[in-house]
């Protein structure tokens, strides 16, 4: 019974967390593309032009390749391995959620505030074709890569030696890396990358706190007489 409540808390627990941090990215967005329009817009188009004119062919081809590591596809197979690798490995359900659902809370995340907050793209020419021109707010790119690498540094510094976990935290930077090739293409102002940073990171750490806190509590059987 004790773990059926448990289990029930870290439900509630992951959903009202959730919640919370996805009304707070809409709600952004609203005031973003609301009450705080006038004042933003201009000068993140100013960014924008600025990063158009600092474009080369090296950096055009470049910029494509780094995009990728927040790319749909890159996220889908890496967590899959991931999540096979942790259950072989731990055989423990709960690191196995927690990498699965930082990604999918993300993507959720994401779409969530997408439908909600109508933002054109920056006024410059977008490196990245097909992207939908109201869609710009956030960046479902760097949201992806947030929780990807963001997951991937907890669950190694949840689970693996000190020598790993100094390593892994290299992985922070490819999420800044994915964030500055959306801007450097124009399919993001600052804002919708700051947002996806700041709002996944968040996510990720309740659900590492929900999932991940009390782990020696389960991985340890008490003795039987």
């Amino acid at each position: 019974m004790c773990a059926v409540i448990s289990w029930q808390r870290r439900t509630v627990a992951l959903v009202v967390g959730w919640a919370v941090i996805a009304l707070g990215l809409t709600l952004v967005g609203q005031a973003i593309t609301g009450p705080l329009e006038s004042t933003m817009e201009p000068a993140e188009s100013d960014l924008a032009r600025w990063g158009e004119d600092q474009r080369t062919p090296t950096l055009n081809d470049v910029a494509p390749v780094v995009s990728f590591l927040g790319g749909f596809l890159t996220v889908a197979v890496l967590v899959s391995l991931i999540a096979l690798v942790l259950w072989f490995w731990k055989r423990d359900v709960r690191p196995v959620l927690f990498a699965v659902l930082s990604c999918i809370g993300a993507s959720a995340m994401y779409f969530s505030a997408a439908v909600s907050v109508d933002r054109e793209r920056p006024p410059v020419r977008i490196l990245d074709p097909g992207l939908d021109p109201l869609h710009s707010y956030p960046s479902g790119h760097v949201a992806a890569a947030t929780a990807l690498y963001g997951m991937l540094v907890v669950l190694v510094w949840t689970y693996a030696g000190r020598r790993a976990q100094s390593w892994a935290t290299l992985l922070l930077v490819l999420p800044l890396l994915v964030g500055a090739s959306r801007l450097y293409e124009g399919a993001h102002h600052l804002s919708d990358v700051l947002s996806s940073l700041l709002f996944v990171s968040v996510w990720v750490v309740v659900a590492a706190k929900v999932l991940l806190s009390d782990r020696t509590a389960y991985t340890q059987r008490p003795r039987t007489r």
